[in-house]
């Protein structure tokens, strides 16, 4: 799970937003800007969800690369995604959003399994 060394569970992050130095040559955490709209970002969402067998907790990986941003740092981030997620275990889902409707609630549903599996999404009812 996403947490602060040495906190308790009930203190841990919901998300954590990264994008690249600006040298491009490394992965650091964004907090000045987290999602902006224009550019390439990745995001480590702890996602919390009632599927028609249990309340589950799983980890969504997240890559942000709008059509606003240039072509170069959407390659960048693509070419850079793979080595960043092998050193991040426990990621079950992955999300990319490429445009403003990608950024969905209802799109992450699909990507956790649906409508029919998934019942509510951090305690908000799904529709049916």
């Amino acid at each position: 799970r996403v947490r602060q060394t040495g906190t308790e569970v009930g203190q841990r992050f919901k998300l954590v937003v990264m994008c690249l130095s600006k040298d491009r040559k490394s992965i650091v955490v964004d907090v000045e800007n987290c999602l902006k709209v224009k550019d390439c970002r990745y995001a480590l969402y702890d996602c919390s969800y009632v599927s028609m067998e249990s309340v589950k907790e799983d980890l969504v990986f997240i890559l942000s690369a709008p059509e606003t941003a240039s072509l170069k740092s959407r390659m960048v981030y693509a070419s850079s995604k793979a080595a960043l997620k092998a050193k991040m275990p426990g990621l079950k889902f992955e999300w990319q959003i490429n445009e403003p409707a990608d950024r969905e609630a209802s799109c992450l549903v699909e990507k956790l399994g649906g409508r029919v599996m998934v019942k509510s999404l951090e305690g908000i009812s799904v529709d049916q």
